[in-house]
């Protein structure tokens, strides 16, 4: 078994992305992310860590961290490769703010992390990643789709705090930067019955797919199927424009958004949990 690490972000796409490929819609964080690196790496103030750990001259694992995010894991055919990426990562990194992986693999890595450093950890969200290939109809809620402009950006910055604290239960950091980068690439969507009621954003491309996220309604407006027809819009837009699969990520703890996405035509394809280690 070997560990190996990767300076360049291509060459280490290029050697990831067919076993990445495998569950794409289950690695579609870590194919966005390569993606972020190699076409927009101005977005990150330091060089990542990325590896791979082999054996026999396979890829067994694919482990990726940038400044101040959660390590994020692949899945894993062998479980002693967390031990060989736990120990390297302890010589190069004092102490992690998390992990972000499929269930088992996380949880291994989280109790292997405890025992090596003493980094106490807990669960801070159980995710659940869907797969939508064909959009099936539902119940239209009166309004239309259409791309958000500069002139929605105030509302975009109010929704997307709200929506980081409502989903998340974080503080929103950099929340106008987040919004710019949406409003300057034209991936931020709002569903608009006269005026704005909901919003949906186009997060993250994969070869073949598009992520969908930042959605959310304001109280007011909600029990009125926004949210639904808006991601259903926006799945179809995406669609169209070539993509084979949309993707997105809900939390498991909100069986709500489970069952109105599945209605949609969202399938799905694993679980993850998403753990913060602590720091005394």
């Amino acid at each position: 078994m070997k560990l190996q690490q990767f300076e360049d972000a291509k060459q280490f796409y290029d050697r990831v992305k067919d076993y990445l490929l495998i569950h794409e819609a289950m690695h579609n964080v870590q194919l966005a992310l390569c993606h972020a690196l190699i076409h927009n790496p101005q977005r990150f103030d330091e060089k990542p860590y990325l590896a791979i750990v082999e054996a026999d001259g396979d890829i067994i694992a694919v482990v990726m961290k940038t400044k101040s995010r959660n390590l994020l894991l692949s899945k894993i055919q062998d479980f002693a490769a967390i031990q060989a990426i736990a120990q390297n990562l302890h010589f190069t990194q004092k102490l992690l703010p998390g992990v972000n992986g499929p269930t088992a693999e996380a949880k291994a890595f989280a109790e292997n992390w405890h025992s090596l450093t003493g980094q106490s950890y807990q669960l801070k969200m159980a995710l659940r990643a869907f797969q939508l290939e064909q959009v099936q109809k539902i119940s239209q809620a009166n309004g239309h789709l259409r791309q958000a402009t500069q002139s929605d950006r105030e509302i975009l910055i109010r929704w997307f705090k709200a929506f980081v604290l409502e989903a998340l239960d974080t503080p929103p950091t950099n929340t106008e930067r987040a919004v710019d980068n949406h409003l300057q690439r034209g991936t931020g969507y709002i569903w608009e019955d006269i005026i704005p009621v909901s919003m949906a954003c186009h997060t993250g491309v994969t070869p073949n797919g598009a992520g969908v996220s930042m959605v959310y309604t304001p109280p007011e407006y909600r029990q009125k199927g926004y949210a639904s027809t808006c991601v259903a819009a926006l799945s179809q837009t995406l669609l169209q424009q070539g993509y084979k699969y949309c993707f997105l990520f809900t939390d498991l703890a909100n069986p709500t958004s489970n069952h109105i996405y599945e209605a949609i035509g969202y399938r799905v394809v694993g679980d993850l949990y998403d753990y913060c280690f602590l720091f005394d």
